[in-house]
């Protein structure tokens, strides 16, 4: 970066405000521009401008700050190579205080705001990632399926609730199964009788073929008998008119959770195609309990820019998992991170509780620590910080996972 001018834009639905200030603080330029190709030629050209005499000086040495880095203007830029920082909100808010006594917001004063904050912090802020493409489709495809993954289980929740108000049976037939009634077999059989009366009913015969046209392949016979004698077991009913209303939400709230079970499924395979073909995703599925889901949701936040975590440290400083120390006078603290990418720290927490029945040393580690009056989230945190500074190596030499290298002791 040059250190002669700073840019800053505050975004909004109409015009964008972009603003030019220069080592001192002073503003030199502001334009109020559209979110439009025009719109990012005349910034563009605004930033040629500052310095038309110098053949050194290049557009690319100031760098622009603005609060939402997903806008469409912020990508334009980025395909122009321009420099773009992202600062967020609440840091705004907080910086806003100390120009004047009195407190004011206008669109013009965020802007100046913001380059001024990259103005006082150089080094401290850091331009967007240069992720590929591919690497961006593969995240937007990513936190798809993982959106549509979470609407699943909260309308699993709300099903359950419901059951419970009139079909008991039902919310806890398959409670010691995996994903309980988000199974396919589940919801077909609910779907097949959606109340106690109905339930009663089935045949030994229907539940078979029910069970089976879900994809069931293994004990069906049992399963079919099992159900069987659950559902015509007496129990508490509703009204017989309450009951049939009662079944009919049920059915509305099977069609939401067919629907985005369905629209997850279809957006894991779409996600794990488009990462089989990235170089990466070999070191990722080498990773014991990375399977394709939990490796693409790290890939989507991590990228594959080089030279975004030059340290595993950094890395694990943004997943979460890297704890914080608080030391002032007598008073010392170690607490753990909250400010981090969030999804990021989701999936590394996912990713270390299944290495605890696939990795040896992981599971070594985890009982070391709870052996150490670590609490459960704790030990957890330090399997994920592992398996983050092994992951973060593995890039970096192009490696695949060897868990005799990564547990040396």
């Amino acid at each position: 970066m040059s250190g002669h001018w700073w840019a800053g834009i505050d975004w909004s639905w109409g015009l964008q405000d972009f603003v030019v200030i220069d080592r001192d603080g002073a503003t030199v330029l502001h334009l109020r521009v559209e979110e439009s190709h025009e719109g990012v030629t005349q910034i563009l050209n605004a930033l040629r401008g500052l310095n038309p005499t110098s053949h050194r000086f290049s557009r690319r040495q100031v760098p622009i700050a603005i609060e939402d880095g997903n806008r469409l203007l912020v990508a334009e830029l980025r395909r122009h190579r321009q420099p773009v920082i992202v600062v967020p909100p609440a840091v705004t808010a907080r910086y806003r205080g100390r120009h004047t006594a009195a407190v004011s917001k206008s669109d013009r004063t965020d802007a100046e705001l913001l380059a001024d904050i990259i103005r006082q912090n150089p080094g401290r802020r850091r331009p967007l990632p240069e992720t590929s493409d591919r690497a961006q489709a593969i995240a937007v495809l990513a936190r798809a399926q993982e959106f549509h993954a979470d609407t699943a289980r909260r309308a699993t929740v709300r099903l359950r609730s419901h059951l419970g108000m009139y079909f008991p049976a039902a919310a806890d037939a398959w409670s010691g199964m995996q994903h309980g009634l988000r199974r396919a077999e589940a919801r077909a059989v609910i779907a097949l009788a959606p109340t106690p009366r109905h339930a009663a009913a089935l045949t030994k015969r229907k539940l078979y073929d029910a069970l089976a046209a879900a994809g069931r392949t293994r004990l069906l016979d049992q399963e079919a008998t099992r159900l069987r004698a659950l559902f015509a077991e007496p129990q508490l009913r509703q009204q017989p008119q309450t009951e049939a209303a009662m079944g009919e939400r049920t059915r509305h709230y099977l069609a939401e959770l067919d629907a985005a079970c369905l629209r997850a499924e279809q957006m894991a395979a779409q996600t794990d195609a488009a990462f089989s073909s990235h170089p990466h995703y070999a070191i990722y599925r080498s990773f014991p309990a990375c399977g394709p889901l939990i490796a693409a949701r790290l890939f989507a936040e991590i990228g594959d820019d080089p030279a975004r975590f030059l340290t595993a440290k950094g890395l694990r400083a943004y997943a979460g998992t890297a704890p914080i120390t608080w030391s002032s006078g007598r008073s010392h603290a170690v607490v753990h991170r909250s400010v981090c990418n969030r999804a990021l720290k989701r999936a590394a927490h996912q990713w270390a509780f299944g290495t605890l029945t696939r990795s040896p040393g992981c599971r070594a580690l985890y009982d070391a620590r709870r052996e150490r009056s670590d609490g459960y989230a704790a030990a957890l945190r330090h399997v994920a910080n592992r398996l983050l500074s092994g992951l973060h190596h593995c890039l970096r030499t192009d490696q695949s996972y060897d868990e005799a290298a990564m547990f040396r002791t």
